[in-house]
C-alpha cells in the first residue's frame, strides 16, 4: 500500500518513532480494544507523542490497520518451505499457522486483501502457489487453485474469528453465538429444517475444528482432482488414443 507522508511536526517525535513501533503499538491496542477502539489520539497517548508524529509514518487508520494485519501474518509465513515435504502436508501446516495467527488477533483477517498487496500477504500467496506447483495439478490450473486456497484461508478465517471481537462492552463470542443459536431455534423448522437442528452445534463448536474440516475437504479435493486427471490421461493411453502418433492407427 503506498504511503503518503505528511509534514514532520516541528519539534515533534517523528524521528524518535518508527513505523514498526507505531504498528506494533497499534496491534496491542487492536488486541485490547478492537478496531473500533483504536484511534490516533489513543495511539499517540500510548506512544507519548502527538498525532502529527503518527501521520509522518502512516497516512490514515485504514493503512495502519492493514499494516498491523500484515505484521500479524508475518510469523506464519516466515519459515522457509521444506522442498522434501509433501505438498498437501505443507499446505495444511501453512494454513493452520495462518489461522492460528488470526485466531490470536481476530480483527486482522478481514484486512488481508485479495489480491494481496502487502509483504506478508504476498508471501503467503506465493508460498501457496509454490506448493500447488508441486502437486499433480495441470499448470494451467495453478493460479485458480492457488487463489482458491488463499481465499479460503483468509476469508474463512475472517468469517470465523470476527464474531469473537466484542460487539460492545458485554458481548463476546460465546454470548454472540448463544444469541444467534437462540434466533435459529426460533425459526420455523418447516422453512429452516437444518438450522433449527444445528443450534447446539453452533453454540458449542470449536472454531479451529470448523476451519480444519473445510480445509481438509479442500485439500482432499485438490489431490483427488489431480488423481482423476492422471487416471483420465492413463485411460486415453489404454484405449489407444495416443497410438495414432506413436505407432499408427490402433489395430482393427
Amino acid at each position: 500500500m503506498p504511503r503518503t507522508r505528511g509534514r514532520a511536526p516541528s519539534g515533534g517525535r517523528a524521528d524518535a518513532l518508527s513505523r514498526e513501533v507505531v504498528v506494533g503499538t497499534a496491534i496491542a491496542l487492536l488486541d485490547e480494544l478492537g478496531e473500533r477502539g483504536l484511534t490516533f489520539r489513543l495511539l499517540a497517548e500510548r506512544l507519548q507523542t502527538g498525532t502529527g508524529a503518527l501521520y509522518w509514518h502512516v497516512s490514515n487508520k485504514d493503512e495502519l490497520v492493514a499494516l498491523a494485519a500484515d505484521q500479524v501474518l508475518g510469523p506464519a509465513v516466515a519459515a522457509d518451505l521444506d522442498p522434501a515435504q509433501n505438498a498437501g502436508t505443507a499446505l495444511r501446516a501453512l494454513a493452520m499457522a495462518v489461522f492460528d495467527a488470526f485466531d490470536q488477533h481476530p480483527w486482522a483477517a478481514p484486512h488481508v486483501t485479495a489480491p494481496p498487496t502487502l509483504t506478508n500477504a504476498l508471501r503467503l500467496l506465493d508460498r501457496i502457489g509454490t506448493l500447488v506447483t508441486r502437486t499433480e495439478q495441470p499448470a494451467e490450473q495453478h493460479f485458480a487453485v492457488t487463489t482458491a486456497i488463499f481465499y479460503y484461508i483468509t476469508g474463512v478465517s475472517a468469517q470465523i474469528t470476527v464474531p469473537r471481537v466484542p460487539l460492545d462492552a458485554t458481548t463476546g463470542r460465546d454470548a454472540y453465538l448463544a444469541q444467534t443459536a437462540e434466533r435459529w431455534q426460533n425459526l420455523d423448522p418447516a422453512d429452516y429444517p437444518f438450522l433449527t437442528r444445528a443450534t447446539d452445534n453452533l453454540r458449542d463448536h470449536a472454531d479451529r475444528d470448523q476451519f480444519t474440516t473445510g480445509l481438509d475437504l479442500l485439500l482432499r479435493g485438490l489431490i483427488t482432482s489431480a488423481d482423476t486427471d492422471r487416471a483420465a490421461a492413463g485411460s486415453h493411453v489404454l484405449r489407444g488414443d495416443s497410438c495414432v502418433d506413436q505407432d499408427g492407427p490402433p489395430p482393427q
